[in-house]
């Protein structure tokens, strides 16, 4: 089993790529992030609340350990998300946080693909960034990555097919 990043800012059009890809035949796990912020807003908590990125942490764990797959697994984010997520936020990396890191980089394959924005963000209820604040996250999280060793293969704007393209490409 080969275990794949996709990641790349709020918006980019990951969700869309991961479900082609899911269509094709390779096994994806969802974002957990997206996950504990819309079941906290449903709960009427506001973000981000007290534990909030040891939640994530948690959720990405136990997805992790849950994939049973041969093949290319796909993950939509890693915990190296989490940590450009915190540092985006200006929060501590914690020491779970920079375990988890530790144990991403032993987890996941080196390279990683990185979804570009697509020149604009959508609001839903989880994601409220706007787009000028989407590309300071994305060159936070780009910066991580690279910090942490990561190769990053560019998935740029365009039709959903040529960036699908470009992943499957790359696997050959």
């Amino acid at each position: 089993m080969r275990n794949f990043v996709l990641t790349g800012t709020p918006g980019a059009g990951k969700t869309a790529v991961l479900r082609m890809l899911e269509l094709h035949g390779h096994a994806v796990v969802e974002e957990a992030a997206t996950d504990v912020i819309a079941l906290r807003l449903a709960l009427g908590q506001q973000q981000p609340f007290p534990g909030f990125i040891d939640a994530i942490l948690d959720l990405q764990r136990r997805r992790e350990e849950g994939v049973r797959a041969s093949g290319d697994v796909f993950f939509d984010r890693s915990p190296v998300c989490t940590l450009a997520l915190s540092r985006y936020a200006g929060l501590p990396a914690a020491p779970a946080l920079t375990a988890a890191v530790a144990r991403a980089v032993a987890f996941y394959r080196p390279t990683v693909f990185f979804v570009r924005n697509q020149g604009f963000v959508e609001p839903t209820a989880a994601r409220r960034i706007s787009f000028a604040d989407s590309l300071r996250f994305e060159r936070i999280h780009e910066e991580t990555y690279l910090e942490c060793g990561f190769t990053l293969v560019e998935v740029p704007p365009g039709p959903l097919a040529e960036r699908v393209a470009v992943v499957e490409a790359a696997l050959r």
